[in-house]
């Protein structure tokens, strides 16, 4: 059986590679370097298979596009900052959504029972929702070393910034997510 599924890989491997320009085998060398750690990204921020299907393509098709199809001179960087960025917005998506259908079965008021705010999938969802709210630079220090797991070191290269800077700006997207966690209550 493993024989078997080491030639389908291999057969799979080869018509890939044969179907892609030259000039763009690189974004499939960068998928397959990459895709698992920006999946484990995704998965810890929308929490939904579906929706991590959907930022992982929508993350190589930016990629496959940026600039008329040339390679961004920091790939990792790029590929991180769009999947955060895509996993943000469809994270912004489903609370407005969220928030037209509470609103037209409530009338406009916002509701909570005491069953749901003990329901640890609505504080999951409510405390992605005060992360897609904070500034990007505080965004995504928290995403990177609180969801993906990145150490400091690791998340300062990739945003540019020194690891003392990113423990400073988590510190402080702490203390924001804190307070407003509180008013929530």
């Amino acid at each position: 059986m493993f024989g078997k599924t080491v030639s389908y890989g291999l057969l799979w491997d080869f018509a890939v590679s044969e179907a892609v320009c030259e000039d763009q085998r690189w974004i499939l060398s960068t998928m397959q370097k990459h895709g698992q750690e920006l999946i484990t990204l995704l998965w810890r921020i929308l929490g939904n298979e579906q929706d991590v299907c959907d930022a992982y393509q929508d993350t190589f098709l930016q990629l496959a596009h940026y600039e008329g199809g040339q390679k961004p001179e920091y790939v990792k960087a790029y590929i991180f900052r769009t999947a955060n960025n895509v996993a943000i917005s469809m994270l912004r998506r489903r609370v407005a959504d969220q928030r037209k259908i509470s609103s037209a079965v409530v009338n406009g008021k916002h509701v909570t029972s005491p069953a749901k705010e003990l329901d640890s999938k609505c504080l999951q969802e409510s405390l992605r929702c005060y992360i897609a709210q904070l500034p990007a630079h505080l965004r995504n220090v928290i995403t990177l070393r609180d969801l993906a797991e990145l150490p400091y070191s690791q998340i300062g290269r990739i945003l540019g910034i020194s690891a003392g800077t990113a423990r400073v700006y988590r510190c402080k997207a702490l203390q924001i997510l804190a307070i407003w966690m509180g008013k929530e209550e």
